[in-house]
């Protein structure tokens, strides 16, 4: 029997989506299951998105061209340059999913064996991405206690070796919600000129910003055109998971050059997504003052809920659409098991996501779970009951008092 690749061996599988068989086994036995794991918001796609596709009148279901339609990147300049990025449309490639404009970046600007530095728990595929290219990953870990902030710069400085050539981060960040400052990206800014990084910027979450906090890009600082790539995708700012749509920019001419063969490689991104990406672009500013205000809303019943158990604190997150909480548990991949196998409270139980699966240091994040708050309010009430219950009884539940959860965070 032929063997697969060593590839195909190391290629770590998704702790997002690994424990679906254990959450599909307890709806067959007539559980309700509060889906926290994913980051698959329950808002509507907006209209003009849909009436785009409905209203669809082409003959010929056509390739577009590899880089994306010029009618597309066209329409995302007029929405980058509200944020004041001064790009043109030939500093745009239109991916399949953000998924691939981090994978094109990846393969455009490091080479097998070179490393890249990312502040960790981060985006689980980040991993995958860099196995596909047999890029080292050099995890630096942010820690709980301070919201999980941008390490000390010093701290960055240990791990640059001579095969560093990046990078990566996320803000807000998936999946802790921390929002980089000015004062952090500055200091990033510093630290990739002295070295001559890359810096990629992946802004999945740059609409879902709280607490009048403002969000700041790399794209926004001087001096920095030949380093960021910004990795971008319609998935979370219009609710479009399955459009498959995302983008990546840059003004560093030799990177756009390098991804364009990338990109001409797996021919071209879908003509259907890029039509209602083009309309989605003229959404409303209603339509995300209410998605903001309703996320707003679901962060604070979250996190009241979740500070208010015993032995549990959570962090309150500036943005996006996560949570990382640290619960009295041995081990949070036995307890996100234990929970969808093994109990329930009025016939209901939760998935989520355990944090290890976001850290690549061996032993973190044991006994911190991720939560999506992409469901109601009411539902999440419900399983937030569901998991205080579950705590009271775990059989691997570890006892401390309110007053030492306080006192080391």
């Amino acid at each position: 029997m032929p063997k697969i690749s060593q590839k195909g061996e190391r290629m770590p599988a998704s702790p997002i989506r690994k424990l679906t068989p254990y959450a599909d086994k307890a709806k067959l036995d007539g559980k309700k299951v509060y889906h926290l794991n994913i980051g698959q918001p329950d808002i509507e796609t907006p209209d003009g998105m849909l009436n785009a596709i409905k209203n669809i009148d082409f003959k010929v279901w056509a390739y577009t061209p590899s880089e994306g339609t010029l009618t597309y990147r066209k329409k995302l300049t007029e929405y980058y340059n509200k944020l004041s990025y001064g790009i043109t449309p030939e500093n745009i490639i239109v991916t399949t999913g953000g998924s691939e404009a981090i994978t094109i970046a990846m393969m455009a600007c490091l080479d097998p064996g070179d490393e890249v530095i990312i502040p960790e728990p981060f985006y689980a595929n980040y991993n995958g991405f860099a196995s596909q290219s047999d890029i080292v990953v050099k995890p630096i870990l942010s820690f709980i206690d301070n919201g999980f902030a941008l390490p000390p710069i010093s701290e960055f400085e240990k791990l640059i070796t001579n095969k560093t050539k990046a990078i990566i981060i996320c803000s807000p960040n998936n999946p802790t919600g921390y929002l980089y400052s000015k004062e952090e990206l500055e200091a990033l800014k510093e630290l990739v000129l002295k070295h001559d990084l890359y810096l990629l910027a992946d802004e999945a979450y740059r609409e879902f910003c709280y607490d009048n906090r403002e969000f700041m890009s790399p794209m926004h600082l001087d001096g920095l055109d030949e380093n960021v790539i910004v990795l971008d995708t319609v998935s979370k700012r219009y609710s479009a998971c399955g459009a498959r749509l995302g983008c990546l920019i840059t003004k560093n001419k030799a990177v756009l050059t390098t991804a364009l063969k990338f990109a001409q490689a797996r021919l071209s991104p879908g003509m259907v997504e890029q039509i209602a990406g083009t309309a989605a672009v003229d959404t409303p500013d209603a339509y995300f003052e209410a998605v903001n205000k309703e996320y707003t809303s679901r962060r604070d019943t979250l996190v009241s809920a979740l500070n208010k158990m015993d032995g549990v604190y959570c962090p309150n997150p500036g943005g996006a659409f996560y949570v990382v909480a640290k619960l009295p548990i041995d081990d949070a991949d036995k307890f996100c098991q234990w929970i969808l196998e093994s109990f329930s409270y009025e016939n209901q139980t939760v998935m989520m996501a355990p944090a290890t699966g976001f850290y690549s240091t061996p032993g973190a994040g044991y006994n911190e779970v991720r939560m999506a708050y992409v469901l109601n309010n009411e539902d999440l009430k419900s399983a937030m009951i569901c998991l205080e219950e579950a705590l009271r009884v775990y059989p691997g539940k570890v006892i401390s008092s309110r007053a030492e959860v306080l006192s080391s965070n």
